[in-house]
């Protein structure tokens, strides 16, 4: 299959985007009650207390126009469920996943899964939605490891330890950006970002990177959605090399006020959030050269196929990577610590990721791998679909992977490269 090239992506409802695979063939919780001395359940040490079954809950949160969304994540699900179990599941007894129910309302699904016994949670999906289901899990001492939420203030959310994502952060990508600016030969950059938490977030760290990376910050104007005129103004009469543009919704209209000021093709770097197939909605050429990136890695053919094994009819792959890794990371965790409870995955999940462990780490790709490691007195480090993992003290993951798109003179982009932003564990 050719599948480089990204398909015309869903509509501003989402809070991030991984690209989108189209397969040919076929905030304020108090501390929640867990053990140790510190009240983070990532670090202390803890009591065993599971009952032996790992019961693994996944919380679907798309619906409308996102519904295609549940269909990745549910296959991956069941295919690391099912590679687990063929491992010989946790402790010999299989690792069950919890039935699946569609629901916007994270806070009555989380509260369902608490009742069906669920010791880890995959989900949700959506950034505006995990604290309602962080609140009600991590009371109940649940881990909770969402493949998608990219919203910068979920790093610091009080959750007792209990909530991880192996989806980066959106403020992740500025060191790439700004990368793709430099590599382009620029010495002086112009920011324009859309207005809200995505824009200010991702602009800021922008500026941070442009600093470190030794670049001129020439100017930064912000835009409400489709009032985009005088930002393109101002980044035009700043003369920057490049122009690093932070959008989502308003992203179209921003570049074609950009190409109206005379900022157009190569000279532009799009943020996750305003890569798209754009073709005749742009003028021609409006983004030849440019380049654009999305979070993740390609998906492998035999990561497809076997997805594909699972859900024949199966069309999309995003967060299918993310997902996969999430519920192995769980079971992982859940091997180390010879345990099922939600404290004990919780506390074992920065070191299985690769993060922070004792002995010598042994790298795995699937749980087969990691368990025969564990079994061995290793410490496991999972280094799953996704990428390395390597969740910081926060939860955060310490290395974020980005596919480069560039633009051709229809206006379409193609995937061009790959691009790794790295940091030290927080």
């Amino acid at each position: 299959m050719h599948a480089s090239v990204i398909p015309a992506r869903p509509g501003p409802a989402r809070l991030r985007f991984t690209a989108a695979v189209v397969v040919a063939a076929g905030m304020a919780l108090g501390l929640a009650g867990c053990s140790g001395t510190s009240g983070n359940a990532r670090v202390d040490a803890v009591d065993a207390g599971g009952d032996g079954t790992l019961r693994i809950g996944l919380m679907l949160d798309n619906t409308g126009k996102q519904s295609f969304l549940n269909s990745a994540q549910l296959a991956a699900a069941k295919l690391a469920v099912q590679e687990i179990n063929a491992a010989g599941g946790h402790k010999g007894r299989p690792v069950e996943l919890l039935p699946q129910k569609v629901s916007e309302d994270t806070t009555s699904l989380a509260k369902e899964l608490v009742a069906a016994k669920a010791d880890v949670v995959i989900g949700p999906t959506d950034s505006s939605r995990a604290p309602g289901a962080i609140d009600v899990l991590s009371r109940a001492k649940v881990a909770v490891i969402s493949p998608a939420n990219a919203a910068h203030g979920l790093t610091r959310y009080k959750s007792g330890g209990y909530y991880f994502r192996t989806s980066a952060a959106d403020v992740a990508q500025a060191p790439v950006l700004v990368k793709l600016a430099k590599d382009n030969g620029a010495r002086t950059i112009a920011v324009v970002h859309e207005d809200g938490m995505y824009g200010k977030d991702v602009s800021a760290a922008v500026a941070a990177a442009a600093k470190a990376a030794g670049l001129g910050i020439v100017a930064d104007a912000g835009f409400a959605a489709g009032q985009a005129h005088q930002a393109a103004a101002a980044a035009k009469a700043a003369g920057p090399d490049s122009v690093i543009l932070v959008a989502r919704t308003g992203a179209q209209g921003a570049i074609a006020e950009l190409n109206n000021a005379g900022v157009a093709g190569s000279k532009l770097i799009l943020s996750d959030g305003a890569v798209n197939q754009y073709g005749s909605a742009l003028g021609s050429k409006a983004l030849e050269g440019a380049r654009g990136i999305l979070p993740g890695v390609f998906p492998s053919a035999h990561f497809q196929g076997e997805l594909v094994a699972v859900d024949p009819g199966l069309k999309d792959m995003t967060f299918a990577a993310e997902t996969y890794d999430a519920v192995n990371l769980a079971a992982i965790a859940a091997a180390a610590a010879q345990d099922d409870a939600g404290p004990s995955i919780a506390a074992k999940l920065i070191a299985v990721s690769g993060q922070r462990g004792t002995g010598a780490a042994e790298p795995c790709r699937n749980y087969q791998e990691c368990a025969d490691a564990i079994k061995a007195g290793k410490a496991a480090d999972y280094d799953g679909e996704s990428g390395p993992i390597g969740f910081d003290s926060n939860g955060d993951i310490t290395t974020a992977n980005y596919m480069v798109f560039t633009y051709a003179a229809d206006n379409s982009a193609r995937m061009s490269g790959s691009e790794t932003a790295a940091r030290a564990g927080g």
